[in-house]
């Protein structure tokens, strides 16, 4: 086994292999951008080297200056993660040529199945069922609407050379066919360096399983079982499971079959996956092959208890698979939810900040759990544009799916994140939705559920303001040491009665709590409701948040309040509320601006394409502008029926969140 790995990647996958490279004795280097200077990844290696900016394009899509790294740290091996150069035919042939051991597949079997359309080939010649569709050379736009014409729309056009949801969109008739060429292309060169598209029928209500394959240089081949990785929003997955719900031993045995005839036809070497679409009937096609390690490998490990990084060591130092197709088995079932800063009430954009507070369920780093948490991010880092906004991964064990469900139901209630949007919300109303429980799934789930799955904001329940004026009470008192009596503050009268009003806007609600006290008996009216009202205990955590136990009228109340100034972030069953106390001695907090007859950037990110010119007379939902932000394209539409004044910003500009972009009138 070499002893020195280089980890040229970043986030929670650097994290994972650094932690199995160092079980089994392995040195290993982190690279890291400006960006990334004292992120986790670093300091959970032993050495680390500065590689570039905070782009990708200036540090880790840097294969010289990534390889000059391992090679001056004196690495025999180089581990590529995913995304970024993982499945870069060119880097590990740069790898082999200078003597570094690339762990991952050969560099002919990447190019085989790095392009979309000349793996579909290779597919069809080894008899592996496909989506029709054109896969070949020609990329004018004009023929590559005459091909979408012919196979009937709707169509899903793909970057050849894309995975994770970038570069893709469906095509629900030609009069948009050209628009959305367009963006998929700008959007596959932004994020693959390279602008090829495929055209294929889009398969309706179809579900998206994955089957984990791996190969060894002595000639074996196995599938370690299925994936589901139906639940989706735009295209990129959000929850993944295994093993898929409703699989048969039969369709099992096909699909896993064809997955490894899939990799023997490229001479597959190492971990992938290939990717099938499955229509409801059964029939399934092939999609795509990820020559990597995919973000859902550990749903794989906790129902294998196999350890897939350290076959990927192994099989890159020439050893032989582990263990034969026989002697794998599978154990009870494994869900992963992927946990980003983004805000699903806003079609899921991106959210960047700090995170001023992040706590997570306890778990274990590894396999053999009920719980277990992969992250590449701790409190006190940023979330940036620059990368793709995932914090962590929650992954559970159960016996069964119910189980595994409600334990994940759990672990997402002990998630707590203050500083960015997060889908912790969306992903608990998805684990509870009926048709998820019911293992009722496709890839339009999302959608087809989205009145439940995001319905309107609730307001705080008197339980979340319950625990925010609790914290306000504590926050007054003096020092228990405090011997002077007209510095207390619990409210006690020598004659009469103490009353208060505290009021707490949430959003463009404003919430009236008025406490009470008669001798020793405390009263909160929240809303015009009367509870008998007693903090039974409070801890202050390291990171400064409040874990109370109070009384609300017969009901015990458990929560956690981070205070940030004169907003409280209030945690309790499940649930999360954002509370700005409403101070008449000060200027209230987080009104809204209207930026009147303008349209604003619902996120940072850089301008990347302007459709009109001032005096532009628009329709309402016509297209004016497109941002991108981590790597991903966002339009900008206009709201009404209008003219464009002015436009405050040009292709490349960069914009931070809330910038007006446009002037109508």
């Amino acid at each position: 086994m070499f002893t020195t790995l280089l980890i040229a990647n970043r986030g929670e996958i650097a994290c994972r292999v650094a932690a199995t490279a160092r079980r089994l004795g392995i040195r290993t280097i982190a690279v890291y951008s400006d960006a990334d200077a004292g992120a986790k990844h670093v300091v959970s290696c032993d050495a680390a080297v500065h590689i570039g900016g905070s782009a990708a394009r200036e540090s880790y899509l840097k294969s010289d200056t990534i390889l000059q790294a391992a090679l001056a740290q004196g690495a025999q091996a180089i581990h590529p993660g995913y995304g970024f150069l993982s499945e870069n035919a060119d880097f590990a042939s740069a790898c082999a040529k200078a003597g570094v051991c690339f762990v991952g597949p050969p560099p002919s079997a990447i190019a085989a199945m790095g392009s979309k359309s000349a793996s579909k080939t290779l597919m069809e010649k080894a008899g592996v069922p496909l989506v029709p569709g054109y896969h070949g050379d020609n990329q004018d736009p004009e023929f590559l609407k005459q091909q979408a014409d012919l196979i009937g729309y709707p169509v899903m056009i793909k970057a050849t050379a894309g995975g994770g949801g970038k570069g893709m969109r469906v095509v629900a008739g030609a009069e948009v066919f050209a628009g959305a060429l367009a963006s998929c292309k700008r959007e596959s060169a932004s994020s693959f360096n390279d602008d090829r598209v495929l055209i294929e029928r889009y398969v309706q209500q179809p579900r998206h399983i994955e089957i984990q394959v791996f190969c060894d240089s002595q000639g074996n081949g196995v599938y370690l079982f299925e994936r589901d990785c139906s639940v989706q929003r735009r295209h990129q997955k959000v929850i993944e499971e295994a093993p898929a719900p409703g699989m048969t031993e039969e369709r099992r045995r096909a699909m896993g079959d064809a997955a490894v005839a899939a990799a023997r036809a490229v001479n597959y070497v190492g971990a992938g996956t290939v990717e099938f679409i499955v229509e409801p009937s059964g029939r399934f096609y092939f999609m795509e092959m990820n020559t990597r390690l995919q973000v859902e490998h550990p749903v794989t490990e906790m129902i294998t208890g196999l350890d897939l990084v350290e076959w990927q060591l192994r099989v890159a130092n020439g050893e032989a698979l582990p263990l034969t197709q026989a002697q794998l088995v599978r154990n009870g079932h494994s869900i992963e939810a992927r946990i980003y800063a983004e805000n699903p009430d806003k079609n899921f954009l991106p959210s960047v900040g700090t995170l001023a507070y992040f706590a997570l369920p306890p778990h274990t780093a590894f396999a053999n759990a009920a719980i277990r948490v992969d992250g590449g991010v701790r409190m006190g880092d940023t979330i940036s544009p620059f990368y793709d906004p995932m914090i962590a991964k929650l992954i559970v064990w159960g016996k069964d799916r119910d189980q595994a469900r409600a334990r994940m139901v759990q672990a997402l209630a002990q998630t707590k994140v203050v500083g960015v949007h997060t889908n912790v919300a969306f992903l608990t109303r998805l684990m509870t939705d009926a048709a998820f429980a019911a293992g009722d799934l496709d890839t339009g789930l999302i959608e087809r559920q989205r009145s439940t799955l995001l319905p309107p904001s609730a307001p705080a329940r008197p339980e979340a303001l319950a625990l925010a004026v609790a914290t306000l009470l504590w926050c007054e008192a003096p020092s228990p040491d405090s011997k002077d009596p007209w510095a207390q503050t619990d409210g006690w009268r020598a004659n009469g009665a103490y009353r208060r009003e505290l009021l707490w806007a949430e959003q463009e609600v404003v919430h009236r709590c008025v406490l009470q006290r008669q001798g020793a008996v405390q009263v909160l009216e929240i809303e015009g409701e009367r509870y008998p009202f007693k903090q039974r205990k409070c801890e202050t955590t390291v990171a400064g948040a409040f874990e109370f136990e109070l009384t609300l009228g017969a009901a015990l109340v458990l929560g956690t309040v981070v205070l940030r100034g004169e907003r409280y972030e209030v945690f309790s069953s499940g649930k999360m509320s954002s509370l700005i106390r409403q101070n008449p001695l000060t200027q209230a907090v987080g009104e809204q601006v209207e930026l009147a007859g303008g349209l604003a950037a619902p996120m940072p990110g850089k301008v990347i394409a302007v459709h009109v010119s001032p005096g532009d007379q628009v329709k309402r939902g016509q297209a004016l502008l497109v941002m991108e932000a981590m790597k991903m394209e966002h339009t900008i539409a206009a709201p009404t029926d209008s003219v464009v004044k002015a436009l405050l910003y040009a292709v490349g500009d960069q914009v931070s969140e809330g910038a007006a972009l446009i002037t109508l009138e």
